[in-house]
């Protein structure tokens, strides 16, 4: 959680898992559940027969696991997320116990949570995507009987427009507390001064009394630097009244701070303690980053240095893993980011993990935390609109409450392309109503929301009551928008939303709505009506300075709106099914297995200044031989020079040798568009070998070649790590390629790979990157897609060696170990 307990030894709990006993105050409450995906007439109850149950660990997504069917909704993964699903959990609490604060916390389950403990009923949350938690202690045995909980979840048909997943797909926690404890996501810290020579450091702490008694406390706080060292300290004494709680606002001065940004995102830690009669009844860690943010119509700035924003909208499920919380699967998504070129997230459209801000503070990427994709106007038949009067203010208030000591996030959206824009009378008044519980809850950080109706919001008075304006796909528009509304900084909170599939090139290259093949060109031209290539976005950027950056949609492919195939976003009641199987999205510049994509090297070469270079198309193009193929380049080298089969075609200059897009989108006259980001030849195709070379001030320094691959003859594994943590939540990712006797991969390969394993770990996924397959996500075998896919193994709690092996039918098989320690 992202302010976590300590483990102190306070407190002995036996839980039903074997004769297991832990001392702890947070316990991990992921183990041993029962499972049932239907209703169970009785289920809440604590005598309910449940032996027959499936056995499980959380965090769980039950509709990942299948099975693919037109019945389902492709605009939301064509996956079985709607219907009941029951879980309960056995455990013993001891005699110990009574007369602590007892209680159940929940990371995020999906969706419409009922709660009961021993078959009385504690609570609900029908928002999926935000945490809550339940005191239970008047509700539990404490004499060594067996207690249980149930949890009832209901998800919708037509609750969103993309995948949400279904499940208590994020972790939950048994925690407990002396009677005087700091409340949950209890600590607000700031630094409202920060220079180089000193930082002050604010802490306003909730400490609440859930004793008869009014409790005098001293309340201290210890600040540990990056590297662990203690480096302040302060405490006060206070008196928080019986069954009530209270605030304590303290602050000191850090000297010599470390900042953090993104370059070197340095960490601290306040270690806050509760003392009752010189005792200590608790212990909370809270880890923050010290540092500015400021914004105007000039731009963005952090730590007083302008920073545009090279940023990504990333949905919250990983592929074939679903909804499912991973650490290593956001990490390994958010390392690839960083390596893109990007520096800022945007987590559309709702609330992340807590494992997912972690690592953003840890990689220093900066993250805007938004809150809703609709209000009280419906998208779809079932969504959050129905629940917006009741849980609005209490959703977005806990959300940033749960995440406002996360350096990382440095603006809060109270929304996505909201319907109300085009509302006169009462959007603007929804939209104050949000950014006031922003403010009330976090006056240290601007607040935003996504329009995408330029110049409705403008007009209507609801984009002047947010800090920073959010523009969806209006590139053309940003000078008009800063004429007209001088005063309102803006940025690109959706940008480009161009498709593609990874490895597949349409020739000649054109511009069309759909494709036979249910794929979508490589080229990186095709998108719906709004849609246009990075290259505009890129364009009108650099024509607009003081524009804040940009957002792209999306970093990664992510389950449903298969857009350009199977419908219309947005229309409400609809179903997307028209183009099945088309059932994931193509608008990632990294498909749904985390491979990149042609545009993520685009991206790159304009978003970073290692040097780099990149080539396409692949050079398998028998029957073609003599026709013009078209071969692009992306680099941030001044040069480059490409030869064929040793011959070259010639020298092209970044940023004078243009290439000519093809261009359709709204609100844009030309058909065409002429980019200084991609150097391109058109060469007749002869099998061999094509080679690119890249220059910086006239020296080569960069190449990459593509060689004509011969028959699939063999598979080659690689593993992003060869070694992973024996935790029984650890991911290792292993790539298959299909290859020829030479090495080289076959770009238009789709062998049938079966798998097995061996060892102290599972085969937990399989992909290929392929947005319109309904081969399972769970299965020990994938066919290759343009020559790859993609298996993902998890650790077991025991030390050892996990051995994989690849097999196909006429090729060379593969093994490959992973360590678990």
């Amino acid at each position: 959680m992202k302010s976590t307990k300590l483990f102190v030894l306070t407190l002995l709990i036996s839980l039903s898992i074997g004769k297991f006993t832990t001392w702890a105050q947070d316990v991990n409450f992921n183990d041993s559940w029962k499972f049932y995906n239907a209703e169970a007439e009785g289920a809440e109850n604590a005598t309910f027969n449940d032996a027959n149950w499936r056995k499980l660990d959380l965090p769980h997504d039950w509709a990942i696991e299948g099975p693919f069917d037109v019945k389902y909704n492709a605009r939301s993964g064509g996956l079985p997320f709607h219907g009941t699903g029951w879980y309960r959990k056995h455990f013993v609490m001891q005699s110990s116990a009574k007369g602590k604060v007892v209680s159940i916390a929940f990371e995020g389950a999906m969706y419409d949570a009922h709660i009961w403990v021993n078959g009385n009923f504690i609570g609900n949350r029908p928002y999926g995507y935000i945490g809550f938690e339940f005191d239970i202690s008047k509700y539990l045995k404490y004499d060594g009987t067996d207690n249980v909980i149930a949890v009832r979840l209901r998800p919708q048909d037509l609750s969103t427009r993309w995948y949400p997943g279904a499940g208590i797909y994020r972790s939950v926690w048994l925690k407990i507390n002396e009677p005087v404890h700091v409340a949950n996501w209890g600590t607000y810290i700031t630094t409202p001064t920060v220079t180089n020579v000193k930082a002050v450091i604010q802490n306003e702490t909730t400490i609440e009394n859930k004793s008869v008694q009014n409790k005098k406390v001293v309340v201290k706080h210890e600040y540990f630097s990056p590297d662990g060292k203690s480096v302040a300290t302060i405490e006060e004494e206070l008196e928080v009244p019986a069954n009530s709680s209270k605030n304590s606002g303290l602050y000191c001065t850090i000297e010599n701070p470390e900042k953090w940004d993104t370059e070197t995102p340095n960490l601290y830690s306040a270690i806050t303690t509760i003392t009752e009669n010189g005792k200590v009844v608790d212990t909370y860690n809270s880890r923050f980053g010290i540092r500015t943010i400021a914004y105007s119509t000039k731009g963005f700035f952090l730590n007083g240095k302008k920073v545009r924003f090279n940023g990504v909208c990333l949905h919250h499920d990983n592929g074939a893993l679903g909804a499912a919380v991973y650490r290593r699967a956001d990490e390994r998504k958010l390392q690839m980011m960083k390596s893109m070129g990007v520096n800022a997230i945007r987590t559309s459209h709702n609330p992340p993990s807590r494992e997912f801000l972690e690592l953003c503070d840890e990689l220093g990427l900066l993250v805007q935390d938004e809150a809703f994709d609709v209000w009280k106007i419906p998208k779809v038949a079932n969504g959050y609109n129905l629940f917006f009067d009741e849980w609005a203010e209490r959703d977005i208030k806990d959300m940033i409450r749960r995440d406002r000591n996360h350096p990382s996030i440095v603006m809060w959206s109270i929304g996505n392309e909201i319907l109300e824009q085009g509302d006169k009378k009462n959007g603007w008044k929804v939209a104050k109503m949000l950014n006031d519980y922003c403010k009330e809850m976090d006056p240290t950080r601007p607040t935003s929301a996504g329009f995408n109706h330029y110049p409705d919001p403008y007009d209507n008075n609801m984009a002047q009551q947010v800090d920073i304006a959010g523009m969806n796909y209006k590139p053309s528009k940003y000078s008009e928008e800063i004429k007209n509304y001088p005063d309102l900084p803006i940025y690109g909170s959706e940008t480009s939303s161009v498709t593609s599939s990874r490895g597949v090139y349409h020739l000649p290259i054109e511009k069309y709505q759909t494709h036979e093949s249910l794929q979508v060109t490589s080229y990186d031209i095709i998108g719906p009506p709004w849609a246009y290539p990075p290259d505009i976005e890129f364009h009108f950027q650099e024509q607009n300075p003081n524009v804040m950056g940009e957002f792209m949609w999306t970093g990664f492919d992510y389950l449903g709106e298969p857009t350009p195939y199977g419908g219309k976003d947005n229309s409400t009641n609809g179903h997307w099914n028209a183009d099945w199987p088309s059932r994931s999205s193509y608008f990632g510049a990294v498909d749904l297995a985390g491979f990149p994509k042609d545009r993520f090297y685009l991206y790159q070469s304009h978003w970073t200044t290692k040097p780099m270079i990149h080539l396409l198309p692949h050079w398998n193009w028998k029957g073609m031989e003599g026709e013009n193929i078209p071969v692009y380049c992306y680099t941030n080298c001044d040069e480059a020079e490409l030869f064929v089969n040793g011959k070259s075609m010639g020298k092209k200059v970044k940023g004078k040798d243009l290439t000519e897009l093809k261009v359709d989108f709204l609100r844009y006259e030309p058909k065409k568009f002429q980019s200084k980001y991609r150097l391109s030849w058109n060469v007749p195709y002869e099998a061999g070998n094509i080679k690119v070379v890249g220059y910086k001030n006239g020296k080569a320094i960069q190449e990459v070649q593509i060689f004509t691959s011969g028959k699939p003859a063999k598979i080659s594994l690689s593993v992003d790590r060869k070694e992973i943590a024996a935790d029984g939540s650890d991911l290792a990712y292993i790539t298959i390629r299909i290859e020829d006797k030479d090495g080289n991969l076959c770009p238009n390969a789709t062998n049938l790979v079966n798998f097995s394993i061996d060892g102290v770990g599972s085969l937990i996924a399989v992909d290929n990157g392929n947005a319109a397959s309904v081969e399972p996500f769970q299965a020990n075998y994938r066919k290759a897609f343009s020559g790859m896919c993609l298996a993902v193994l998890k650790s077991s709690k025991k030390e050892g060696t996990i051995k994989f092996t690849a097999k196909s039918k006429g090729l060379k098989s593969s093994k490959i170990s992973v360590l678990t320690k």
